[in-house]
Formats: C-alpha cells, structure tokens, sequence
C-alpha cells in the first residue's frame, strides 16, 4: 500500500497554507492520485496546472520534495543530497529575501536538479484587477496597486515602509526580474508556462548561485563592461531593463537572436519607459561620469558586456582592447544593420584611428551628429 507522509500545519502557526510531503514508491498508481489531489487544492483544481508539472516530475520518486512556501526556513530543514527536484506551489511574490530562497533551494539540490514554481508577474496582476472590478474603479485600484506594489519596493525613501507593513508579501516581481535572479542563483529555464494569470517555471540546477552583493536594483545602474587592455569596468546608466536583467543576456540572445543594428530582438527585459529613453539616448548620459572618470572617451566603439564581446572575432576583439570605449560610437555613422555590418565598421574606424587619431575622431563626431539630428539616428 502506498506511504504518503503530509506534515499539517497547526492553525496558530503562520504557516497555516503550507504543507509538504514525501512519496514512497510502494503503490505508484495511488501515490500519484494523492499527490495530484493535493496539487490541485492547492491550485484551485486547474488541470493545466497539474498536467505541466507532470510534464517534467515523476510523482512515484521519493526524490521529489512538493511544498508550498515562502520559506526559506521550510527548504534548509530539508536534507542535503536527498532531493533531485523541488516543487514548489507558493508564488515566489511572498518571498520576503527572493534570492536568498532561490539560494536555499539551490543549496539543496544536485546539479541538473529541477525547481518548480510559480510567480505573479505585472501583466498577471493587471489582468487580474482589471477583471475582479468595474471599469473607471479598476484603473484606480490598479494605478494604486501599481504605485503600492512596484514603485515603493523599489525607492529608498519607501523602501523600508513597505517591507515593514507587508513583511516582502504580495508585492508584484517582472518576469525579467524573476528570470534574473534564478539564473544569478545558478538556474537556466527549461519551460515556462501561462495559466489562470500565474507565470508557472521549470528551472535547472546549472552551477553554484554567484552571490552578488551590488545587483543594479535602483534608477542608476553600473554594468560590467570590457574596457581598454580587457580590463572589467562599471558604465554607469539609467534603468531601462528589470532589475537582474543583465544576468539574462545570454539567454535572451539565444532565444531570440539579433535584430536589425545588433540589438537583441523581442528583448522582454526592457521596460516600457526604458524604451522611451533608449530612443532618445537619455539612458546614456550617466556615462558622461566614465569619461570624467577616464575609463571612455567621446568618440569610440561602444563598451560591451563580456557575452557581447566574445561573439566578435579573435581579430577585433584585439583591436577593441587597445583603445579606450567611447560614448560616441562608430555605428552611428555607418548605421549598419547586421552584426557582420558593425563588425566591419568598428574594423574601419579603429584601423582609420589608429593612423589619425584626433583627426578621425573629429570626423566621426560631426557625422554622428549629422545622423542622429537629421537622419533621426537612435539608440535602440
């Protein structure tokens, strides 16, 4: 007969919506049943939710750990090197430190292990007010939400107010941001899925998480660039990603690959009001601090992040490394549009530079000039 072992929890604990159990591989056909009930309680008996998890976890293992928690206590509890996945039905908005949990399951699983888990992203969240109220009073509840949820975790000033009255729980985390903090956590997604206005995830155990101590989280971000002889640099720019979106770069290029002038195409990490000022440059203004500082100068190839800079060719990658990046760079006066095209113009301007330097970057200067004020050249 099957063992099926769910630990209840007391009505006076605060973790009263949590439960965890264990399989035994005795009576799989029952064991499946039982947990596919408790799976469903937990999920408002939505099927699909329940038919993606069975996608990828085998319910008849005793290797696979189901709970719903916000907890990080509930994953270190668990046994090292028992577990080969994680389940987890709680959405990760309620964690009240996100990567330290993401951290703790880490911790807790063998390489290639999966994490399940579920997350309110901002289009869940609106769709879901917008659909519980009538209209005129549901954009009123949303833009309250917004500026509850978003915008106060998020500022210094409110920062603390907000954690203190609602403990970290309920406030609303992007898809980008969510992504980001499990691939610097040491995760890659394997598949994601849509349902009933939750963005449920499958994650993989890749490496140990990187621990980072200064991730870019407020309107001024500094970002790891390659700078003069291969030396890592910090460019600084306003915000116009999620938070932790830098740890997806790679993804998001395989994913979706290049578009047209070497950007990543469909790219889910920028931010609407970061689109509006990626196109008129202002994100970039904040680098006027790196030329003051003596890392850039006004005129150059642009500064890239090590993923960006290990698609160029050996060639170029030598010619970049001799010569300070610039703020100004030669794209905008080729304006070229594949990624061969900016190879070839970095080629030309750095050859031309190195045979005239003031000359060439004088030139370069006014024909970006030129461009972006008549031509309506613009970052992208």
């Amino acid at each position: 007969m099957g063992v099926l072992a769910i630990k209840k929890k007391n009505k006076s604990n605060s973790m009263i919506n949590e439960f965890d159990f264990i399989t035994a591989l005795k009576d799989c056909e029952k064991t499946q049943d039982e947990i596919s009930q408790l799976i469903l309680k937990e999920v408002d008996n939505n099927y699909e939710v329940l038919n993606f998890i069975k996608k990828y976890f085998d319910f008849c293992l005793e290797t696979n750990y189901f709970t719903s928690t916000s907890t990080q206590f509930n994953i270190e509890k668990l046994n090292d090197n028992k577990y080969s996945s994680i389940i987890n039905l709680k959405k990760v908005n309620d964690a009240r430190y996100i990567n330290k949990f993401f951290e703790t399951i880490n911790s807790r699983l063998p390489n290639s292990g999966l994490y399940f888990g579920k997350v309110e992203t901002y289009p869940n969240r609106r769709k879901a007010i917008l659909n519980k109220y009538p209209p005129i009073i549901n954009r009123v509840v949303y833009i309250t939400d917004m500026i509850f949820t978003r915008i106060f975790p998020k500022l210094f000033i409110t920062k603390k107010i907000y954690f203190y009255l609602t403990k970290g729980k309920g406030r609303v985390v992007s898809r980008a941001e969510t992504y980001g903090r499990l691939y610097s956590c040491g995760f890659e997604i394997v598949d994601e899925k849509s349902i009933n206005n939750y963005l449920y995830f499958v994650a993989k155990k890749v490496k140990e998480p990187s621990f980072d101590t200064d991730p870019t989280y407020g309107p001024i971000i500094k970002l790891k660039r390659v700078g003069k002889n291969g030396e890592k640099f910090n460019v600084y720019k306003l915000r116009t990603m999620h938070p932790f979106s830098e740890y997806l770069q790679e993804y998001v290029y395989k994913k979706n690959n290049l578009q047209e002038g070497g950007k990543i195409k469909d790219d889910f990490r920028i931010s609407p009001e970061g689109r509006v000022l990626r196109k008129f440059w202002i994100d970039e203004l904040p680098m006027l601090v790196n030329i003051l500082k003596g890392d850039m100068k006004i005129v150059g190839v642009r500064p890239l992040s090590p993923h960006f800079y290990s698609l160029y060719d050996k060639e170029l990658q030598e010619k970049r490394i001799q010569n300070k990046p610039g703020f100004i760079p030669p794209f905008y006066v080729d304006l070229p549009k594949t990624m061969d095209e900016i190879m070839d113009s970095e080629k030309k301007y750095l050859d031309a530079y190195k045979k005239a330097p003031f000359k060439t970057d004088l030139k370069y200067f006014f024909l970006a000039f030129k461009n972006v004020l008549f031509r309506g050249a613009r970052s992208n």
